[in-house]
């Protein structure tokens, strides 16, 4: 397994995608380090991951606080000794109107998931650079290049995310660390079985993408041998950016 004995930091672990990430990770071998704000669901996510034979530790973390990142890693290299992957999936959203939205609801959203994001990549480029190398996956999102109305502080995080992560492409290249992006359409991670027939027909692929899907697309931009990969946005939506859809 390619991920056996390696380290992955995945924030936002407690539950939806993250969790997905965390169980996937486990089962090919990797130790995982869950790091969420809600230390009942962190909890849920280390229950599941141990019972099915994984190793991990949690982490309660608020990401719009840089020291607790700093914190994190700390601790995360004092347990395991390194960290090969991390995996910035933890996100956040506050949608109102832009004329409703306060300014203290924007910084929050952009500090957790756009500079929350930076801090959790330098600090474990850090390490990574010590120890010769390592993987970085920022999760951005459709939304990225397309809107519905009063999603003005999400779209900026994740187009910021889009951005930064070519941005430290670049930077840490040298240093035999690769970034990429995954920029998810819907992934249900709640009851799949409710989810309508034009839920999935609306699709091109027919369906609607589960956490699963995300995983893969993690394994292929994290695996050692995909090292000519870097500086991408793998868009995993199931077609739906690429569909023309007018109102008749």
């Amino acid at each position: 397994m390619p991920f056996e004995g390696k380290v992955v930091v995945i924030t936002g672990s407690g539950g939806g995608i993250g969790r997905g990430l965390a169980l996937a990770y486990a089962d090919r071998g990797a130790t995982v380090v869950i790091v969420d704000k809600d230390m009942d669901k962190a909890r849920e996510t280390e229950s599941l991951v141990i019972n099915a034979g994984g190793m991990c530790s949690i982490h309660n973390v608020d990401l719009s606080v840089p020291e607790q990142v700093v914190r994190l890693f700390r601790e995360a290299a004092d347990r395991w000794g390194r960290v090969d992957i991390l995996i910035n999936n933890a996100g956040l959203g506050v949608f109102k109107s832009p004329f409703d939205l306060a300014l203290e609801e924007w910084d929050y959203v952009i500090n957790t998931n756009l500079r929350g994001t930076f801090l959790c990549s330098r600090e474990a480029a850090a390490l990574m650079k010590r120890q010769g190398g390592g993987s970085i996956v920022n999760i951005s999102s459709t939304r990225s290049v397309m809107s519905e109305p009063n999603s003005e502080a999400y779209a900026a995080s994740k187009g910021g995310i889009a951005s930064l992560t070519h941005a430290l492409a670049l930077s840490l290249g040298p240093d035999r660390i690769r970034v990429n992006a995954i920029s998810p359409g819907w992934i249900e991670t709640g009851d799949y079985e409710r989810l309508r027939e034009e839920d999935h027909t609306q699709h091109p692929a027919q369906r609607v993408g589960t956490p699963g899907d995300i995983a893969k697309g993690c394994f292929y931009l994290t695996e050692p041998d995909n090292d000519f990969v870097t500086g991408i946005n793998l868009v995993i939506d199931g077609g739906m950016t690429r569909k023309m859809i007018y109102e008749e």
